[in-house]
């Protein structure tokens, strides 16, 4: 199976009620194709020359996908831009920036191609199954880019207070996309690591030579890798705390989903972090109960009362979780610096894919294969690719995981 075969195969479009009647910020609608959301911006900062704080945007959506959704610029221009991969046109005044609470949902119109006709059975097999039950609402492999080869999060040495680890992570773990230019990079400065006058003279111009010069210009027996962290863009911390964030969560679902679901209605599959339970054949009450459960994203903000059952069993959870880490709730909290932090709220334990609809044919790309297109809605936050794996991929129960990596297909 292929997906994002061209950048049309894979369309995102925010929707939102959002008020635009007036007020100091521009409202436009960006249309781009196969560029990212924040290459973009940089884009419209260089040519309109405004600061970029004055930019806001609702989500980070797709690179290799034609997608649309919503900017504000305060005090911006009320004329449109376009530029190669992307135009920017100008709709109206708000009185508020745009911002992710802003999204109501997300409409997909996604391709499926190269597939065989047993997949293609398998994928239709399973959409009355998706459509009446809803989905386990994880974070998919896209949220974890910064992950590296190493397997070790960012956000989790930050707030065990590894300054220098952190900062190895963050500018020398390779990366299995890094390009040629980055990966020399990365591999000067696992050469050079605490020589920083010899790093500092090896690396290219870039923000990672920036944070290298911090360290060279400081005593070579007393590093500030504190101080040299904190240089890090900060959005790129930002991306770090929620990477984390992020995996804690799904771990905390899957613990949920296990202990809450009867496991002949459970089924492994493969996400980048591991294998995943998905639900399959849910009674309509479960499935119903699912639906509006929630749970808290990991925090140190969170206010949760041990005496109270229900927040207690909520703790033991995220307490299960953390110890795999190494971490307790207390030490999910950011110290330094202080314009990073974890974000606070609660996200469901599944969705539902409103208004999916699929259409099969021929792929005229792959001769004798087919094709399935997909068209729904999701809310806010939750991954399209997380349908495409839940139609795609075999059912795997989880009591074979542990057989040398056998696995025996579970029928939906």
């Amino acid at each position: 199976m292929k997906i994002k075969r061209l950048p049309e195969d894979f369309q995102v479009e925010e929707l939102t009620e959002f008020p635009s009647n007036g007020g100091s910020y521009a409202l436009y609608r960006l249309k781009k194709r196969s560029l990212g959301t924040p290459e973009a911006v940089d884009e419209v900062v260089r040519r309109w020359k405004i600061p970029r704080y004055r930019i806001s945007y609702g989500g980070l959506k797709d690179k290799h996908a034609v997608t649309t959704q919503f900017v504000t610029v305060q005090n911006g221009p009320r004329r449109n831009l376009a530029e190669q991969g992307f135009e920017l046109r100008y709709l109206a005044q708000a009185a508020k920036p745009f911002t992710p609470r802003e999204i109501s949902a997300n409409r997909f119109s996604i391709v499926l191609r190269d597939l065989s006709d047993a997949a293609l059975a398998r994928a239709l097999d399973a959409l009355p199954q998706v459509r009446s039950e809803g989905l386990p609402n994880y974070f998919d492999d896209q949220r974890f880019g910064s992950l590296g080869q190493s397997g070790e999060f960012i956000g989790q040495a930050w707030c065990g207070g590894h300054y220098e680890r952190a900062l190895w992570l963050a500018l020398a773990d390779p990366h299995p996309d890094d390009r040629t230019d980055e990966r020399r990079q990365k591999e000067l400065l696992r050469e050079h690591w605490g020589r920083w006058r010899e790093c500092k003279e090896a690396l290219d111009r870039s923000h990672r030579r920036s944070v290298v010069t911090y360290l060279a210009d400081k005593p070579p027996d007393r590093p500030d890798y504190r101080g040299a962290f904190a240089r890090l863009k900060v959005d790129l911390r930002g991306l770090y705390l929620s990477a984390f964030q992020s995996a804690l969560w799904n771990r905390m679902l899957a613990r949920y989903l296990r202990q809450d679901t009867p496991p002949a209605e459970l089924a492994d599959i493969p996400l980048q972090l591991g294998p995943a339970p998905f639900f399959h054949g849910l009674n309509s009450e479960l499935a119903t109960r699912f639906l509006s459960a929630q749970l808290p994203l990991p925090s140190a903000r969170l206010h949760l009362k041990p005496e109270d059952p229900n927040d207690a069993g909520m703790l033991s959870l995220i307490g299960d979780v953390l110890r795999e880490f190494g971490l307790e709730l207390r030490q999910l909290r950011v110290k330094y610096p202080r314009d990073s932090f974890f974000s606070k709220g609660y996200r469901t334990v599944s969705v539902a894919a409103a208004k999916l609809e699929a259409e099969s044919s021929d792929d005229e790309l792959y001769p004798g294969r087919k094709k399935l297109a997909l068209r729904f809605d999701l809310p806010r936050g939750s991954y399209a690719t997380i349908l495409v794996k839940r139609l795609t991929e075999p059912l795997v129960s989880p009591s074979s995981q542990g057989r040398a990596g056998a696995g025996s297909p579970v029928t939906p």
